[in-house]
């Protein structure tokens, strides 16, 4: 690749604010890398920031009032480990628990079965189960969310 050509490309990379560019072009490959920080802006951002706003203006738009909504108090009780689900210790057994159950931080909630070793899941807070977001039988992630509390 000419000078000339490597030339043109950190041009277009000033140009557009690329803080890297990489080219492969049969058996040859550049990279070309730049760093960022806050006094490079790109061109684009200059001019709208350039532009003369005055602050005696006024606005034709109306404030409307703000409706508050409702702060959702929602928790969750995640999976520790990475498994799968199970909502009762058999299949022909009840489930540990259901939406609407209280449950304090000792009560077992579910089972989750990694590498053939079923480990009893405990709430570990207190509240009411609102809502199971997980079916009996499916595999979960550590950290995926199981059952939502209040």
């Amino acid at each position: 690749m000419e000078l000339k050509s490597i030339s043109r490309l950190a041009e277009l990379m000033a140009r557009h604010g690329l803080s890297e560019l990489e080219i492969k072009e049969n058996d040859t490959s550049i990279r070309l890398c730049r760093p960022l920080n806050d006094a490079m802006v790109p061109p684009m951002a200059m001019a709208v920031e350039n532009e003369p706003v005055s602050v005696y203006e006024k606005s034709s738009v109306t404030a409307e009032p703000v409706k508050e909504e409702p702060v959702d108090e929602s928790r969750y009780i995640t999976a520790p480990m990475l498994g799968t689900f199970f909502s009762a210790a058999t299949p022909d057994a009840p489930a540990f628990v259901a939406e609407g159950d209280e449950v304090t931080p000792d009560t077992v909630v579910c089972i989750i079965e990694a590498m053939k070793v079923m480990n009893e899941i405990k709430a570990e807070t207190s509240g009411t189960i609102t809502k199971i977001l997980v079916p009996n039988g499916s595999p979960v992630e550590f950290g995926q969310k199981l059952f939502e509390i209040r």
